[in-house]
């Protein structure tokens, strides 16, 4: 860490004061590009999907037998308020099953996954689904404000004549919706333009990117060719594989396409092809503790032993040098992260980093060689791909990583241990380990 920058702000936590929590399996959606064939999907209709996947293949008809559904979503319609309890109520679990919703933006899916954990490690549950979905096809619309302000009066107005007078001040202008952006708040930029100028402050080259860009696609490709989806996956609305795939990608047919964040500084590096495209979809992870598994005989694939979040102060902070980069968070929660559980990036087996942009994965990767962490070795880093190859609809992200590194420890079914890592918006992070024994 720079001397000169304060600690960044941090939680963390092990889950192994009480009872280890298993990841027993997973379900979500394919991925599909937004405004394609999941336009008309819902985040509940989605979501609601993948829970009635779970309830299928592990038997979760019965009362009782999920203690409680906790997911979110950061495209939020207002109907969806209440998005984890009416998917219950909508889906094949028992109608009794509590359920809350959590929102951390790009780190929803995980830190559902953490919630849910910690209540299972405790005692207070015995088994939980966690997860989430966003729909970037059907995002909220809001109402231009003036509009909004003059709708309002007239609700309030006590006279007719009152209403008609604030009704006579609505205009042409006010009937154009606002249109949600992909921008921080706080500076104005879009998560694309915040990456650039990361990728830049770190000398992520192109070249490097595309690289990365085209192995994702490849290894995602060659994870369904050998079967590692076939109990992740479930089919929805004509999809039994992400829409995004592109098995023949490479890096010289990302070299050809143009630059879309960072355009206006010399030699631009970002494209289409090394950045996530809007996505829609949903995933979850059932998790229990030993003796449920146990019990219905189900065998975990591998379980969460260890969290860590943190954020970094991307407005004021020191983001022209990079140490705070919007998407930069990981690279203080990972090494607090080892710390804690007393490893090193050599202990794990495999490392997820959730593939925003390839420049924030290289950056990312480059801040953790420079915190002393050493260099990652890429034939363990996103083995089956990653969002640069499946999409990232944000909130269903973290759940997939989730599942899918589970799967993957299981696959070898030896030892190992995997490391997860998630950027998220609003300049925080999301991390995690999970183990199999």
């Amino acid at each position: 860490m720079s001397p000169r920058n304060p600690p960044r702000t941090s939680t963390a936590g092990t889950l192994s004061g009480t009872r280890p929590v298993a990841v027993v399996g997973g379900a979500r959606t394919p991925f599909a590009r937004s405004d394609g064939p999941y336009a008309t999907a819902s985040n509940q209709e989605m979501l609601t999907a993948t829970v009635d996947g779970l309830v299928e293949r592990y038997g979760l008809e019965e009362p009782g037998a999920v203690g409680e559904l906790v997911a979110g979503a950061v495209l939020k319609h207002s109907r969806d308020f209440n998005l984890a309890r009416e998917t219950v109520l909508g889906s094949k679990l028992d109608a009794r099953t509590p359920a809350y919703d959590i929102q951390q933006a790009c780190g929803t899916g995980l830190q559902a996954v953490v919630a849910a954990a910690n209540k299972i490690t405790l005692g207070q549950t015995e088994s939980a689904i966690a997860g989430g979905a966003d729909t970037a096809s059907d995002a909220p619309l809001g109402v231009n404000d003036e509009l909004r302000r003059i709708l309002l009066e007239v609700r309030r107005a006590k006279s007719p004549g009152a209403r008609l007078r604030a009704l006579a001040r609505v205009r042409p202008s006010h009937l154009v919706p606002d249109i949600p952006r992909n921008a921080e708040p706080r500076t104005g930029l879009s998560m694309g333009e915040h990456a650039a100028v990361t990728a830049r402050a770190w000398g992520v080259t192109r070249e490097a990117q595309d690289e990365l860009a085209a192995t994702s696609h490849q290894r995602l490709a060659a994870a369904y060719e050998r079967g590692l989806f076939d109990d992740l996956v479930v089919p929805f609305r004509g999809l039994t594989r992400d829409q995004n795939l592109r098995p023949d990608s490479t890096p010289a047919e990302l070299a050809a396409l143009k630059p879309v964040f960072g355009a206006e500084q010399p030699d631009p590096t970002m494209t289409a092809g090394n950045s996530t495209p809007l996505t829609d979809g949903a995933a979850t992870v059932l998790l229990a503790s030993d003796d449920w598994a146990e019990a219905r005989g189900l065998a975990p694939l591998a379980h969460l032993t260890a969290y860590e979040t943190a954020a970094v102060d991307f407005v004021e902070g020191d983001v022209v040098g990079g140490e705070d980069g919007l998407l930069m968070a990981p690279a203080y929660a990972v090494p607090r992260l080892l710390e804690r559980a007393g490893l090193s990036l050599q202990d794990f087996d495999f490392i997820e980093v959730h593939e925003a942009f390839a420049s924030q994965v290289l950056a990312t990767l480059a801040a953790w060689e420079k915190r002393g962490l050493g260099t990652v070795d890429r034939s363990r880093l996103n083995v089956a791909g990653s969002s640069l190859a499946t999409g990232h609809p944000f909130a269903a992200t973290g759940a997939r990583i989730v599942a899918t590194l589970a799967a993957l420890l299981a696959e070898r079914d030896t030892p190992g241990r995997g490391l997860i890592s998630l950027c998220a918006a609003g300049g925080q992070g999301v991390t995690a380990i999970l183990e199999r024994q």
